[in-house]
């Protein structure tokens, strides 16, 4: 009786497969699929393919990388140093002997602007980086315990957002400003804020989600949790706060050069060129348009960087 209930089954499962009908699909190329499983493209792989997709990003790249070896490497092959007076050559203007001319006293302006560019750079890598450093360290330790803690940084932050930062960098500049370095830790010191309430907001968010509520059943300290999983989810956003604290940096030190408060003679910085060539505007403006277009190409390109990066770090960006 089994066997006859077997064989009628066999019968039916056979009738049945013949029956079955498949319909025509596309083919699927199985060894792609395994290659994706096993090699899936990294988050930071998808983030520079879409950056490399910014045409004005990599254009900036280009102009930064450009500027950066010219000022530091330009300055071995000309004739004259920054800082070298020539009275028979005084307020010239440009020449096969000084492309961008000579100043009051002689001093060759391409030296001065390679060296100004020096500085001005400087300047702008130094702050950001402190700037970010210092608002990661309060917006973290804010988001993170919030309560009185939170309370206490955010009135901090708000009393120091209804100071004028200017008005404060004159301040300050007047009394330590000097050195390249200086100015850059005083601008450093004041502009933190942004970054802090922009740190405090995303670790709020994360502080909630399953990986560091994993860690706290781990028992992983708070400082911990901070450095080693709060932080490191936060670079992304990080590295376009330093770009865009960099531009901003050029600016203020600009602004701080040419009201004189900046890095003092015999130094100089392309604020402090700028302001130096105030006065012969009408008779060389090339004295004061060169430097300013410099500060210019370098305050878009960093621009481009940050917008592009800002693009590249986020999951939902439209980039092609």
């Amino acid at each position: 009786m089994t066997d006859m209930l077997d064989e009628s089954d066999a019968k039916y499962t056979q009738r049945t497969n013949d029956n079955l009908t498949i319909p025509d699909g596309p083919d699927i190329d199985f060894a792609a699929v395994e290659g994706l499983a096993e090699n899936p493209e990294s988050l930071g792989r998808q983030a520079w393919d879409r950056f490399r997709r910014h045409r004005l990003a990599i254009v900036g790249s280009a102009m930064l990388v450009f500027l950066a070896i010219a000022f530091w490497v330009g300055p071995y092959f000309l004739d004259q140093g920054f800082e070298e007076i020539n009275v028979l050559e005084r307020a010239q203007g440009p020449s096969v002997a000084h492309p961008f001319g000579t100043d009051d006293l002689g001093r060759d302006l391409l030296a001065r602007t390679l060296r100004g560019g020096q500085y001005s750079l400087r300047i702008a890598i130094v702050t950001a980086v402190f700037s970010t450093a210092i608002g990661t360290v309060f917006g973290s330790i804010a988001g993170y315990f919030g309560g009185a803690v939170d309370g206490a940084i955010n009135f901090i932050v708000n009393v120091l957002l209804t100071i004028p930062l200017l008005l404060v960098l004159i301040i300050f500049g007047r009394q330590f400003g000097a050195r390249p370095n200086t100015v850059a830790l005083l601008i450093g010191a004041l502009a933190w804020l942004r970054a802090a309430r922009l740190v405090r907001g995303q670790v709020l968010q994360l502080k909630e989600m399953e990986f560091v509520q994993a860690a706290r059943a781990a028992g992983a300290k708070s400082g911990r949790i901070i450095v080693r999983h709060l932080i490191p989810n936060l670079v992304g956003i990080l590295l376009v706060e330093i770009t865009l604290l960099a531009g901003t940096a050029i600016i203020l030190e600009s602004t701080l050069s040419f009201l004189g408060l900046g890095v003092q003679p015999p130094d100089t910085t392309l604020g402090t060129l700028i302001a130096d060539a105030k006065g012969s505007i009408d008779v060389r403006p090339s004295r004061v348009l060169i430097p300013g277009a410099i500060v210019t190409i370098i305050i878009l390109s960093i621009n481009f960087i940050g917008d592009a990066l800002r693009d590249a770090v986020d999951p939902k960006s439209g980039i092609e």
